[in-house]
């Protein structure tokens, strides 16, 4: 159902977010949204999984706080109340420059507003990504259709780095091949592993809710899930697993020893470099590792890791900004 909210936003600067937010939440307001121009460090880029940002202009210091409100909200009542607060505070600090507007919003725009983009499209000239709530137009004797809806996971096939990982997948996965997939997000490779004729495949996610829209997306395409609890259970289908691969051995150790021809993962540089250390362990000799998500200024400390780690790089493909290594256990 759509739901409509009232906001109210307060228009102010950067080195009045701390006082604003938390005149907010001493009021009960919940869900608090803050937009600013001030870049991410290293350490909140490394808790956040992101590998590279775009460039931003620092010199702004404006800073815009949101919050909501049910719609038979007296919104002026609120915002006198936040202004009755604020003029507390003043006795106490001095409160930044700041306005404060209200406006209408819908739950339905910022869930679904992103599908507007989402089009169908191709990969190559015979694997054809289709939004589910899409109708193709056209499609050629042959193609191979996946249906993807992200939902909040990452990978709809469109960006670069999922591109690269399935055009290589297509080149190196053999019928019958044991496929491993870290980092599965929406399970868009994890579908086209098996899609392109690999037998068992198991995928990985931290993210709780990516296992789940894997699952959805996978069933979608009318593949079959394994709903298992252990990774050796799982013969000739899909399965979904929640965990760290890298940090937790008793996982990894779940998944192997040396048991898959091909592992794939479309993460970030600064997750398969120390992935690299032990991903070996769940391969078989002769296994491909496909590795993406990488930006051009990481490729060096990614092809170094895997060296270092005992792999051959077979191949490094390049699209726009972004590279992906195959490497050869």
């Amino acid at each position: 159902m759509d739901k409509a909210w009232k906001s109210i936003q307060i228009h102010t600067t950067a080195d009045g977010e701390e006082a604003f937010s938390n005149i907010l939440y001493e009021l009960d307001f919940q869900g608090i949204e803050i937009s600013d121009h001030i870049q991410l460090t290293e350490e909140e880029k490394k808790a956040m999984y992101i590998d590279f940002l775009p460039e931003i202009d620092t010199e702004d210091t404006s800073a815009l706080i949101t919050c909501y409100v049910d719609m038979d909200c007296d919104v002026s009542a609120k915002i006198q109340e936040i202004q009755d607060k604020i003029e507390e505070y003043s006795d106490f600090f001095t409160i930044p420059p700041y306005t404060i507007t209200s406006s209408e919003t819908h739950e339905e725009d910022w869930i679904n507003n992103w599908k507007k983009f989402f089009k169908s499209f191709r990969i190559d000239e015979e694997i054809v990504i289709k939004p589910t709530w899409e109708e193709l137009p056209e499609t050629n004797e042959g193609d191979m259709v996946v249906e993807i809806d992200p939902g909040t996971a990452f990978g709809t096939g469109a960006h670069e780095t999922t591109k690269l990982c399935i055009l290589n997948m297509k080149k190196h996965l053999k019928k019958g091949d044991k496929l491993l997939d870290v980092g599965t997000g929406s399970g868009i490779l994890s579908i086209i592993g098996k899609m392109l004729g690999a037998d068992t495949v198991n995928a990985i996610d931290i993210d709780p809710i990516a296992v789940e829209v894997s699952k959805e997306n996978t069933e979608i395409n009318h593949l079959p899930v394994a709903y298992v609890s252990d990774p050796s259970e799982n013969a000739s289908q899909i399965a979904y697993f929640e965990g760290d691969i890298i940090g937790d051995k008793a996982f990894r150790d779940s998944f192997g020893p040396e048991s898959y021809e091909i592992v794939v993962a479309n993460i970030l540089a600064d997750v398969i470099i120390p992935l690299s250390g032990v991903i070996g362990e769940t391969m078989k000799d002769g296994g491909i590792f496909i590795s993406s998500g990488i930006i051009n200024m990481k490729e060096k400390e990614v092809e170094a890791a895997l060296l270092k780690n005992g792999f051959t790089i077979v191949e490094v493909t390049r699209l726009n900004d972004w590279v992906s290594f195959v490497a050869k256990k």
